[in-house]
C-alpha cells in the first residue's frame, strides 16, 4: 500500500508552505510558459519518484517539495487569496488544469508515504497530506488507508475505522487495510468495554447508596409509629403506682374499697 525516497535534508513543512501563496513564486512561475512549469513540476515528481525506489527518502521528500512550489504560482486556488497584487496568470486549459492537479495529488500521495517510512514518523502531516489527496480525489485508496492509519495514531478510532473501511471496499484482499481496519476496530471495543465497565461501576454505587438511605428512613418511621403508640412518658397511674413502695399496699387497699 506504501508508494513512491535520503542525502538532502528538506523541511517536511515544505509541502505546507507550497499550499500558501507567494509573491516570489508567481512572478517566477509566471516568467515561463504554463506548460515548461507543468513539465519542470512533472519532471521533478518522476526525480522524486525514483529516489523513493532507491530507498532515499529525504531526497524523494525534496523533489517532492520542489515540485509543488513550481506548481503553486499556477494554482487558482492559491493565487486567488493574492489577486491583483501580483501579475494576473493566465488562465489554464482543462489539459493543463489535469495535469496541475495530477501532479498535486501524486506529489502529497507520495509525501505521505515517505514519511511513513521515516523512524520518527509525523501522523498529523501524514494526515494533513492524505486529506489534501481525497479534496481532489475523493476515493483514492492510497489516500484513505494513509489517513486512517494516521488518525488511528493519533487516537481517532472511530474516525479511522471510517477512512479505512472505505479503503478496504475498494481493495478487499489488501492485508495492511484490513489489519489496521481489524486495529481500530478492537481499540473502539476496547473503549466501549471500558465505558461500559465505568457505567456499571457508577450504577452499582448509586444503587448501593440509595439502598442504604431506604433502609434507615423506614427504620426510623417505624420506630416513630411504635413511639406514637406507646409514648414513653405516658404510664398509667396503676404502673406508677406499682412502682413505689406503697404501691402494692394502696392497690390492695384500693382494691378492698
Amino acid at each position: 500500500m506504501e508508494a513512491a525516497g535520503g542525502e538532502e535534508s528538506p523541511d517536511v513543512r515544505g509541502a505546507a508552505a507550497a499550499a500558501e501563496p507567494s509573491f516570489s513564486g508567481s512572478q517566477s512561475t509566471s516568467a515561463k510558459p504554463v506548460w515548461a512549469s507543468l513539465e519542470e513540476a512533472a519532471q521533478m515528481k518522476t526525480e522524486g519518484n525514483a529516489f523513493y525506489r532507491e530507498k532515499k527518502i529525504r531526497s524523494a521528500i525534496g523533489r517532492y517539495h520542489r515540485a509543488l512550489l513550481v506548481l503553486r504560482g499556477l494554482d487558482s486556488d492559491v493565487m486567488a487569496s493574492v489577486k491583483g497584487f501580483g501579475p494576473e496568470m493566465p488562465a489554464l486549459t482543462s489539459e493543463q488544469e489535469a495535469l496541475l492537479r495530477n501532479t498535486q495529488v501524486d506529489c502529497y500521495n507520495n509525501l505521505a508515504a515517505c514519511l511513513l517510512q521515516r523512524q520518527s514518523i509525523d501522523y498529523a502531516r501524514v494526515r494533513e497530506y492524505s486529506l489534501r489527496v481525497l479534496k481532489w480525489r475523493p476515493g483514492d485508496v492510497k489516500a484513505l488507508y494513509r489517513a486512517g492509519v494516521a488518525t488511528l495514531e493519533l487516537g481517532d478510532a472511530q474516525t479511522a475505522k471510517q477512512y479505512l473501511t472505505q479503503a478496504c471496499r475498494e481493495q478487499p484482499t489488501d492485508a495492511n487495510v484490513r489489519k489496521h481496519l481489524q486495529r481500530a476496530e478492537e481499540k473502539l471495543n476496547r473503549e466501549l468495554q471500558k465505558e461500559k465497565a465505568m457505567y456499571r461501576e457508577m450504577f452499582s454505587s448509586s444503587l448501593k447508596s440509595s439502598s442504604g438511605e431506604g433502609i434507615d428512613p423506614t427504620n426510623r418511621a417505624a420506630e416513630g409509629a411504635a413511639k406514637r403508640c406507646n409514648p414513653p412518658n405516658e404510664v398509667s397511674a396503676r404502673e406508677r403506682l406499682c412502682s413505689t413502695s406503697a404501691g402494692p399496699k394502696l392497690i390492695e387497699e384500693c382494691s378492698h374499697n
